[in-house]
Formats: C-alpha cells, structure tokens, sequence
C-alpha cells in the first residue's frame, strides 16, 4: 500500500455500512483509522452525509459531526470539513438546518432537503477526492441503514456514494440487537445487482460469549452470499466514541468507582427531547465517582447533586416541553434552595430571562426559567469559535471549550464563569446556578475537577477528586479500537479490499434474491 500519496490505479478508499443506525459504524471507522495509523498509513475519516446534533469545531471554523472529530484523532489529524460535508441538524419533527462544507446553507424540511441533493452530489465528491489526493486511505462511513431503499434514488451516503466513487463496501451487523444474519442477508437481497457487486464483505459487532457458536451461522452466510465475514468484533463496555445519535443514551453509563474513601457525586442530565452536544457530559462520567443519568423523571432531577440542561437544537420547543413535564419548578426549586444547576449553550439560554428566537422557531420573545439574570437573542449568523479562558470561580483554572450557537447571551448581572485574555467574561453565575454557551469544558481536567469539588463542597458530600487526564483516557478508548480491529479482524482482507488488490474478484460474487420473482 502506497506510504506517501495514492498510487495509481489504486482503490485508496473503504466504504464501512450498517445494517441499521447505531450497528458500530462510527466505532468501526476509528478502529480501522488507529489500525492503519499504526501501520505508517496517513489516513482520514469520512461520512459524506451525517444526521446528528453533536458537532464540533475545526481550527478554521467549520462544523462538523462530533463523530468524524474522533475518528479524525484516531488517526491522528486535525478534523477538517472535508471529512464531514454534509451535516443535517434536526430542528424539529419535520424540519432541519443544513451545514456544507462546515457552513449553514439552509432550513429545509424532509422533502426540501431531498430536492437539494442533486446540487450536494458534486460537492460530497469533491470533498472525497480532495481527502484522497492527500491521504493514502480515505475510510468512509455510511448513514443508517445500507438498504433505505425508499431513498436509494438520492442517496449520498450508502450505495450512492460509492456507485459514484467505486468504493468498496463492508456491511456491519450488531448481533446485540438480535437476528444478525437476517439483517446482513436481507439487506444485502434489497439490494439491486449493481450496489450488490460493491459489497464485498460483512462484519458482525458486540458478540457477547462463545465465538465458536457463530461459527455454522457464518459458514452459511457466507454460502449464501459469496461474501465473507472479515471478523466478528466482541462487546466491550466503554468503547463510546462521540456518539452522533441519542441512541446512545438508551445504554446505561458505568460509573467509575470512587477513589478510596471518597463518596459519589450524582449528576442527571434532562433528557430534552432534541439535546445536542450530549457529550458535553462524557468527562464528568470518566471522573471517578462521579455518576451520569439521563432523565426526564423529575424526582431524579430534584435528587441530584448538580442537575444539567444540555445544549439543544430548539431552545424554544424544549423550554415548553420542559414546562409541560414539570422539570421547570424542579429546576426553580434547585435554585432557590441552593442546589446546583448547570446550563451549557441552549440550555444556558433557557435559564435566563428571555429568548428572543426569530430565526429558528420563529418565536420571537419567549419567557425563560428567569434563573439567572440573561437574556438571548438569536442572530441569523452562526458563532462558530474554539476560544479559551480562566475560570475565576472555580480555581482560576485554564479552559478550553467550541461554541456552535444561534443565540448571543447578554449578561445584567451575576458574575462570569470564564474569562479571555481580561476581557468582561462569557457565561454568568448567580449563587448555584451557571451557565455558559462553551461546549467541552470539562474535558480541561483541572476545571473539571474544580467545578465538581465546588458541587461536592455545595452538597457536603466527600467526593475526591481524580487525578487521570480525559485526553488520556480517550486515547486510550481509540487505542483499544484499534486493538479489536487488529485482534478479530483478518487484516490481510481488510487491505486488500482497501488497495484493490481483491477488488476484480468482485465480478464473480454472487447476486443474492429472495427467492420471489422480480
């Protein structure tokens, strides 16, 4: 495989699906980026067509799934927006911002957004091609399902793609779910000859127990199919990449166990029904005794020592969700009493005094919490941004966080959380109440200890602090990636199908029916 550059007349590309949303693609995808990377292979993560509502920010300022950002580390460069060029933000049930090439280019609904496509086809291409010129292997991931037949006529991100850029394709199955060897069949039988002849290969994931059991269900598959089973990947708990899908919330969270003689801190997280950014939380739960729930139950909220408002992408719609649940007077009550409250970008917004929203509900001003003394006004331009600053209250420690927000928040009282370069502050205190619109400060290890040791003091609870470093322990999560695609992979299948050295036995595989007539 060439070091420095595609070689010519070589495949440098990999296309990994699924059988359904959440199948392991996005762990799949960092697991074969650390795999080569160890190898002396430049390569770079790819998802043409990405749904989600955790992004993140590159050096430059473009928006990008949360997702590709981790996959990027896992190969170790710096996300771009060519690795992303096509990120869907749900606003609502029927309704959805569009990012390409890292900037908004429109609202649209399901429909719109399928008229759009024909224009986003040459930009997604282009995007790939530049990433190859630069790279020696490009590894794809797919969106959904690999036979959404009711939209393959304007796919951009499955068998559209790579009909359009002769990639080959590897289907992933989560045998977690049950029935695996039906979905990787069926799938593949959904689809017609020619997407059928880009499939090269199957991948089952989150085996749990003896793989040798598997062993007659994947002879027969691959009889069946003409297609072999490049590995089965086992479960493994904590292999959470940033997630792109709230899916991910359904699994529970393991709590790392305190340090000897310290107690546990509980934080819960409102579950709003369009939270983004939900990873905001994902260092808070590496922190040893510190435990992370998900929650719309307003007795868990009530029972927490630091209740959290995410960040959402309809402040206005989730603000009157949460009123209709109740989760309002829990939040009001926290304050009033002294209990600790948090709000990060939307939910920072909904804390305040007003939300002033004319450009993504069409509001205009909304009543907030009136828990801390903001106000918001959103602006038709984006803030895009990856600043850093001092935590005053909180130690004077260095943090880091992005900002990805509609919404200007002016402060009429309180005190800052952050401070840059000397300059007034972003984010506002007022007694247990805080909030701020940066994303991803508790990755900045000693702010994050700082902020729960003043919760744990708030609460009286003895929780010790840890001393492990975040970077370190994702690290870690991508190395051991790379490690499962390394151990229960056949790797020498693997690069053929990424070299093209087994490409041409692809005229030969089989095309796989029903068994009805067509």
């Amino acid at each position: 495989m060439a070091r420095n550059g595609r070689a010519a007349g070589v495949s440098s590309a990999l296309l990994v699906a699924g059988t359904s949303s959440d199948a392991g693609k996005s762990v799949v995808v960092a697991g074969i980026c650390r795999w080569l990377r160890r190898q002396g292979v430049s390569v770079a993560p790819f998802k043409a067509q990405n749904m989600s509502l955790n992004a993140a920010v590159t050096a430059d300022g473009s928006e990008i799934g949360r997702a590709q950002a981790a996959q990027a580390a896992a190969a170790g460069v710096e996300p771009e927006a060519s690795m992303n060029p096509v990120l869907i933000k749900p606003t609502g049930e029927r309704q959805a911002q569009v990012v390409v090439m890292g900037r908004v280019l429109t609202r649209t609904s399901a429909a719109g957004y399928q008229d759009l496509k024909d224009r986003l086809l040459p930009v997604v291409l282009d995007a790939l091609e530049h990433l190859r010129s630069r790279f020696d292997v490009v590894i794809c991931e797919g969106a959904g399902g690999v036979a959404e037949i009711n939209l393959r006529h304007s796919d951009l991100a499955n068998l559209g793609l790579a009909r359009a850029a002769s990639l080959p394709v590897v289907v992933v199955g989560d045998i977690d779910r049950g029935g695996v060897f039906a979905s990787l069949f069926g799938s593949l039988a959904l689809l017609d000859p020619q997407d059928q002849a880009l499939v090269r290969a199957f991948l089952v994931n989150k085996f749990r127990g003896d793989v040798d059991l598997l062993e007659p269900g994947i002879a027969e598959l691959q009889r069946r199919t003409g297609r072999s089973v490049l590995g089965v990947l086992p479960w493994v708990r904590g292999l959470e990449v940033d997630a792109e899908d709230s899916l991910a919330l359904e699994a529970p969270r393991r709590a790392a166990p305190p340090v000897p003689g310290g107690a546990t801190l509980l934080v819960t997280v409102v579950r709003l029904p369009r939270v983004s950014n939900f990873t905001d939380v994902d260092p808070l739960a590496a922190e040893p005794g510190v435990e992370v729930r998900f929650t719309d139950s307003v007795t868990e909220l009530a029972a927490a020592d630091l209740a959290v408002l995410p960040g959402t992408k309809a402040t206005v719609a989730d603000l009157a969700w949460l009123r209709s649940r109740g989760l309002d007077q829990v939040l009001s009550n926290r304050a009033r009493s002294g209990k600790p409250v948090l709000g990060i970008c939307g939910g920072y917004q909904m804390l305040g005094r007003c939300v002033d929203d004319a450009v993504e509900s069409g509001a205009g001003p909304v009543e907030g919490l009136g828990l801390l003394p903001v106000e918001t006004v959103f602006e038709p331009d984006k803030v895009l941004a990856r600043p850093s600053g001092l935590a005053p209250s909180f130690g004077a420690t260095r943090v880091d966080g992005y900002e990805i927000h509609h919404g200007r928040v002016r402060r009429h009282g309180g005190e800052p959380v952050f401070v840059v370069d000397g300059a007034s502050g972003e984010g506002c205190r007022s007694g247990a109440v805080v909030g701020t619109s940066w994303h991803g400060v508790f990755e900045s290890d000693a702010f994050r200890r700082a902020f729960c040791s003043w919760v744990a003091g708030v609460r009286g609870v003895a929780w010790i602090p840890g001393t492990g470093s975040f970077a370190d322990a994702r690290e870690a999560r991508l190395d051991l990636l790379g490690d499962l695609i390394a151990d229960h992979v056949d790797g020498a299948a693997l690069l053929g199908l990424i070299d093209g050295s087994n490409v041409t036995a692809g005229a030969t595989l089989p095309v796989v029916t029903t068994g009805l007539a067509d």
